[in-house]
């Protein structure tokens, strides 16, 4: 899974080379703990987690499943951030476009994260891709609870 992961972040990167990231096999190998053999590989981006443009410093990779969002980052000396959106906590995504890069914000029940330093020709894709996996996978969520309340 580490190598999927981490070949798919490569790809993006050798796709949108304005995007800034490093230590991008660290950060792969952390995501890579958590998905589960269930889940399909959908989509792997990556991005800063931050609000400022100038802070270069918070790599994170973001991988789509078909089951959830997986925002995970290696800290520098030990340890990892790990963040998970599932589609019920899922609202809404926000594009915002600069001059040179781009912004992408998640709006989850709880929170916002935003991921910044994003290679503006990049921002389509990414909101295509969470977007509509997300819908499907509420859509499917949404049926599965009407389905378990008639059981009841």
């Amino acid at each position: 899974m580490n190598k999927e992961i981490y070949r798919r972040v490569k790809e993006f990167k050798r796709k949108y080379p304005m995007t800034i990231a490093f230590r991008l096999r660290a950060h792969a190998k952390v995501a890579s703990k958590f998905i589960g053999s269930d889940e399909e590989i959908k989509y792997v981006f990556v991005a800063q987690k931050n609000y400022q443009s100038y802070e270069i410093i918070n790599t994170n990779i973001i991988v789509l499943t078909d089951k959830r969002l997986v925002v995970a980052t290696k800290r520098l000396v030990f340890g990892y951030f790990l963040k998970v959106i599932t589609p019920d906590m899922f609202n809404d995504l926000t594009i915002k476009q600069g001059p040179i890069w781009g912004k992408v914000i998640i709006d989850t029940v709880k929170e916002e994260v935003i991921l910044s330093n994003i290679d503006r020709n990049a921002l389509a894709e990414i909101d295509d891709n969470i977007t509509m996996t997300m819908i499907e996978e509420k859509k499917e969520y949404g049926r599965d609870l009407e389905t378990k309340k008639k059981d009841k």
